[in-house]
């Protein structure tokens, strides 16, 4: 039986700001340098989530949305989690080339940037082999004709490396997390413990959230195109199967309009699925910033690996969340004259389940084990392949 589509039948918009966040307790971690995040996330049904997220560099906070398509029985009423990642990893990079140029008086005009992203899946979840890895990503930089060509190669590949992105792919970041099962906290399993307190179960901010009708005008995020469910590779249910070996394949496009706001239309070629058209403000105020897209995604990547692990064994699980804290540094666009930064995630567990504790722990094992995202943070060495025609 298909599961109830919650994002279809809630009459607010899928993402908006949020009307008074501090006085919820929407706060963002203290930030040791650059900017630091927090991400409340829960499950809503099937593949469907949702995330509230806020930041440190900023006092807008977000509700944002994630679903899946055919491909994994969902509903397809929202982005899937990897569109965020690509949203947010070629808004940093567009940021950090335009402040660059900006400080090294370089004339670009109307910059387009393409980002090609690759990863894996492969294995058995039934036997616990099965993997999620994260391949190298391309981006193509294409320029105006009247922009100033001196030297353009060395500053896309500074103003990358300026991008805390950048550490996400040379730095082996590994996760760290704790875990809370029926409200008792839990010893983990294989992935690394989390020595600090944890937090109270974010559950209760998700039902006094309201749209701040003060704040973002028009959509955030739409669907520009749908993917029609078919047989095969990449068909309705192929992401459900016990056994993997496929490779998926996202792309993004960003350009700006004249108000600095990101345009930015992301692709899922493999598995086929549906295009959704982003946009992005580096302040945070009339959109969510990179960062924010960046965090959301990886949490929203987390959570699908945890209710499809539980799918595929048959396991109960009513209800799970997460509160994810990312930390990065500010790169170029903070004038900071340094490589961009990131810290390892940290992530707190939550689990509403009559199963008992070693599955729990099993869970967060393979929810990290076959998330792309954290594949990505964990992965040292994937150098970014720029393209200058």
């Amino acid at each position: 039986m298909a599961a109830v589509n919650v994002l279809g039948q809630d009459d607010r918009p899928r993402f908006f700001p949020i009307r008074n966040a501090p006085d919820l307790g929407l706060e963002a971690p203290r930030p040791e340098y650059g900017v630091a995040l927090r991400c409340n996330v829960r499950s809503l049904a099937g593949m469907q989530k949702e995330a509230l997220v806020v930041s440190s560099g900023s006092d807008t906070a977000w509700r944002l949305a994630s679903d899946e398509g055919p491909y994994l029985a969902g509903h397809d009423e929202a982005p899937f989690p990897l569109a965020f990642m690509a949203a947010g990893m070629i808004a940093s990079y567009f940021t950090e080339t335009v402040a660059l140029a900006a400080q090294r008086g370089v004339v670009i005009r109307d910059l387009r940037m393409t980002l090609d992203n690759y990863y894996t899946m492969e294995g058995s979840a039934l036997r616990g082999t099965m993997v999620g890895g994260a391949l190298a990503p391309e981006l193509k930089v294409e320029v105006g004709a009247e922009s100033d060509h001196a030297d353009l190669r060395s500053l896309y590949g500074d103003a990358a490396e300026a991008s805390p992105v950048a550490s996400l792919l040379r730095r082996e970041n590994v996760s760290r997390f704790t875990l809370t099962s029926d409200s008792r906290a839990l010893s983990l399993g294989r992935v690394i413990a989390l020595d600090i307190d944890t937090p109270a179960d974010p559950a209760p901010l998700f039902g006094e959230i309201d749209v701040d009708e003060s704040g973002a005008a028009g959509q955030l995020v739409t669907k520009t195109a749908t993917a029609a469910a078919h047989a095969g590779e990449g068909g309705a249910g192929s992401s459900l199967r016990a056994e993997q070996k496929r490779t998926l394949h996202v792309q993004a496009t960003c350009t700006a309009q004249p108000n600095g706001i990101r345009d930015i239309q992301v692709n899922l070629f493999k598995p086929t699925g549906s295009s959704f058209h982003f946009v992005s403000d580096e302040t945070n105020q009339r959109a969510p910033d990179a960062l924010t897209f960046i965090s959301a995604g990886i949490g929203f990547c987390f959570m699908t690996q945890l209710g499809r692990y539980a799918a595929i064994t048959k396991k109960q699980l009513s209800g799970y969340r997460i509160i994810q804290d990312t930390r990065f540094s500010a790169g170029a666009s903070g004038g900071t004259g340094q490589p961009g930064t990131a810290e390892p995630v940290q992530t707190h567990v939550y689990l509403d389940t009559p199963e008992d504790d070693e599955f729990a722990r099993t869970l967060v094992d393979m929810g990290e084990q076959t998330c792309f995202l954290h594949a990505l943070c964990r992965t040292a060495a994937l150098k970014l392949r720029l393209r200058v025609p």
